[in-house]
């Protein structure tokens, strides 16, 4: 991929973060959010003796299983929109979950984008307990090629809208890489939610 294209996918995941900040619903439930403990001491590093698999090659993801916090979801492509921010899943689909189908296929090597609503109008959505997490956690990408990538959680953190680290969340990876992205942090009437909760993980092994 070029200096060029890779710019271009910072700026459009970067919209997709936007998008899920203020399009949250006021369901009157706060989302759990990750521990201190759960987040990185310095930046995003591998889970210390946690094994790292070698990437494969790209294949659309197709399900994305996270057992700890009992999510099994379909996963769709999402592209641009006509504005040129990235579209989103459907608002009234509470189980599904996308990724940014012109960027890093999970599994792959690089930096994977997948991102699921926390809730909508009627309540929570696929991501609601996103920040309960721990280090270690399992998520596993069901892929079209027949194979699951699995990958272990090295850390999770919420950021503020206005602090967001656009390089921390969407930069290269020599490994194959996973951010999980959801809305979190502080709600607003008029601008709904305030920040993102952001998982971190990278690829353990493939069956």
């Amino acid at each position: 991929m070029s200096q060029k294209a890779k710019g271009w996918l910072l700026v459009v995941a970067a919209l997709a973060g936007v998008w899920l900040i203020r399009n949250g619903a006021d369901t009157r439930l706060t989302p759990p959010g990750p521990a201190s403990a759960e987040a990185f001491a310095a930046g995003p590093e591998l889970l210390p003796g946690s094994p790292v698999a070698e990437p494969l090659r790209p294949s659309a993801p197709v399900r994305i299983r996270i057992p700890g916090i009992r999510v099994d979801a379909p996963m769709m492509r999402l592209g641009l929109g006509p504005d040129g921010s990235l579209d989103v899943p459907p608002a009234g689909n509470t189980d599904i979950v996308g990724w940014y189908k012109d960027g890093t296929p999970p599994g792959a090597k690089g930096s994977a984008i997948v991102a699921g609503h926390v809730d909508n109008a009627q309540g929570p959505s696929v991501f609601y307990n996103l920040g309960t997490l721990k280090k270690g956690s399992t998520v596993e990408v069901l892929r079209q090629d027949g194979r699951t990538a699995v990958f272990a959680l090295d850390g999770i953190e919420v950021y503020d809208s206005k602090d967001f680290p656009d390089k921390r969340v969407y930069g290269s990876s020599e490994h194959a890489s996973l951010r999980l992205i959801t809305c979190g942090g502080g709600f607003s009437e008029s601008t709904g939610y305030e920040g993102n909760v952001v998982a971190y993980a990278h690829l353990t092994s493939v069956r």
